[in-house]
């Protein structure tokens, strides 16, 4: 049984087509690309950044530095302090998400309204902090 000219052509372009598709996708992982999807999450620091005008950031990075060394789940074992900028109590932090626990975003946002609120800014804060060793 013999097949047309466009029966073969037709098989040979799939064939041509899914060979390509296999090596363009090992050229990928031999080349170490990644789809953004499966990219490491962001540090603490990082979305803080993105978080605040550059000037804000090495003030509020120098608070976090001091009371939690950016340690999203640190818990001070005398006051109950929690999180990255050691909200008292830390359940105080889900008025600005649920996730407070676990999300260093809801922590950082949280933190930035209470050092607005409290000391006009986060560098009004710090230097509160240079004074006082807590804020």
């Amino acid at each position: 049984m013999s097949r047309s000219p466009i029966t073969r052509f037709t098989a040979r372009h799939k064939s041509v087509v899914a060979g390509a598709a296999v090596l363009l996708g090992t050229a990928g992982a031999v080349l170490g690309t990644t789809s953004t999807a499966s990219a490491a999450p962001a540090s603490p620091q990082q979305i803080a950044k993105k978080m605040m005008p550059a000037g804000e950031y090495t003030c509020f990075s120098k608070i976090v530095e001091h009371e939690s060394h950016w340690d999203h789940t640190a818990t001070n074992a005398s006051s109950g302090a929690y999180g990255l900028v050691q909200a008292l109590p830390g359940s105080k932090m889900a008025s600005a998400g649920a996730d407070w626990k676990t999300n260093p975003e809801t922590q950082i946002e949280w933190g930035l309204d209470y050092m607005k609120d409290r000391y006009g800014s986060a560098c009004g804060a710090w230097d509160f902090w240079q004074n006082n060793h807590w804020y």
